[in-house]
């Protein structure tokens, strides 16, 4: 396989996942064809689900065969699921070795209807993690106020942890935090800290998406600059405390034990709005001890015409005054971030029941067929 653009991002020490599951994809070989042109991971939700099971008849065989057994609807899809990410972690295994447990990972996203409930959380992320059985393996675990503890008592146990819908800089703040107690607690039970690996998922053009509408809304010049600005801004902050937080003494005692950085995984990087370059966030977010996670249609793009070079450190001055631009056109970040947590979790709530309620439509359909 010659060298990619994703090859050259690897240098730069930034790892590019695919936001993407089908059977299809990882039967037919193609997800071994992405991992040849440099993908290190692949990531999961409830949306690419439902999208997945819904549109298309992968599934149908397994489906007929788990009705017979008279499986629920979510019993089903729990079996899909793990037989799908079992799929590709076996694929992505000989990047996990590789990298010795920095890459190759596959996400599986717990039930958005936990995002409240810090034991059922725990409970489940447990169980998933046990089924799937593949030290490649991440637990999804949104972070909000419940998901907190229940990453903290997760990492602490041992389990791969991703922790998604992050979109605040306080956000950020509380998943470092969780990380560092975590392994603390695992190095004071004289535990190993090596294999135990996490990201922080932070969103950002679905920031833009609501920011942009705020901004539409007004007609200074002022505000007007800032449009399709705030999304890079406010992930280039949150890099820049990454640095901070491990660059000190509470880090580097647990580096010197052998623990793992929690990379920032940049998640939502497919533009959203077609005025803007198709390849807008993965070229301004490019830098060391990163992910890109990208739908497919954003990394065939980015292998096309994206550019690769060390952007996320760039035009900081320019970042900050943007970020005070914002506060004074009126707009206050916190409370959009805030509605987009809030937001996020409903998005993945919904295409959940959908996806109920397609496998319960398919096993009555083809139970007939049958």
């Amino acid at each position: 396989m010659p060298k990619t653009k994703l090859h050259e991002l690897s240098e730069l020490g930034q790892s590019m996942w695919l936001d993407y599951i089908r059977r299809s994809l990882i039967d037919s070989g193609q997800l071994a064809e992405y991992v040849d042109t440099g993908v290190r991971g692949l990531t999961s939700n409830p949306s690419i689900f439902e999208e997945a099971i819904a549109g298309s008849d992968d599934y149908d065989e397994q489906i007929v065969g788990l009705t017979a057994q008279n499986k629920t609807a979510e019993e089903i899809f729990e079996v899909l699921a793990i037989d799908d990410i079992q799929g590709a972690t076996d694929i992505l295994r000989s990047v996990y070795d590789e990298t010795e447990g920095r890459d190759g990972y596959v996400s599986l996203e717990v039930s958005p209807h936990l995002a409240h409930d810090t034991q059922g959380t725990i409970d489940q992320a447990r169980h998933l993690f046990a089924k799937v059985d593949r030290p490649n393996t991440f637990i999804k675990v949104p972070a909000t106020e419940e998901g907190y503890p229940a990453i903290e008592a997760l990492l602490a146990e041992g389990l791969n942890i991703n922790i998604t819908l992050m979109f605040s800089m306080e956000q950020y703040e509380n998943v470092t935090q969780a990380f560092l107690s975590a392994l603390e607690k695992r190095a004071k039970q004289g535990q190993d800290l090596s294999r135990i690996a996490s990201v922080a998922s932070f969103f950002v053009s679905r920031v833009d998406v609501k920011v942009d509408d705020m901004l539409d809304q007004l007609t200074s010049p002022q505000a007007q600059s800032l449009k399709g600005k705030i999304g890079i801004a406010n992930a280039k902050m949150v890099y820049q405390r990454f640095k901070e937080i491990f660059a000190g003494q509470r880090w580097e005692r647990l580096a010197a034990q052998g623990a793992q950085l929690q990379r920032v995984l940049w998640a939502s990087t497919s533009t959203k709005n077609p005025a803007y370059p198709d390849t807008l966030y993965p070229d301004n977010l490019i830098g060391p001890h990163t992910v890109n996670t990208v739908p497919p249609r954003t990394l065939e793009a980015f292998l096309d015409h994206g550019t690769v070079a060390p952007t996320i450190e760039q035009g900081l001055d320019g970042v900050r005054a943007q970020l005070d631009s914002l506060a004074n056109v009126g707009i206050d970040l916190d409370t959009i971030t805030l509605e987009l947590l809030a937001e996020g979790i409903v998005k993945f709530a919904e295409p959940f029941e959908s996806l109920m309620g397609t496998i319960a439509t398919k096993k009555s359909q083809l139970r007939r067929k049958g």
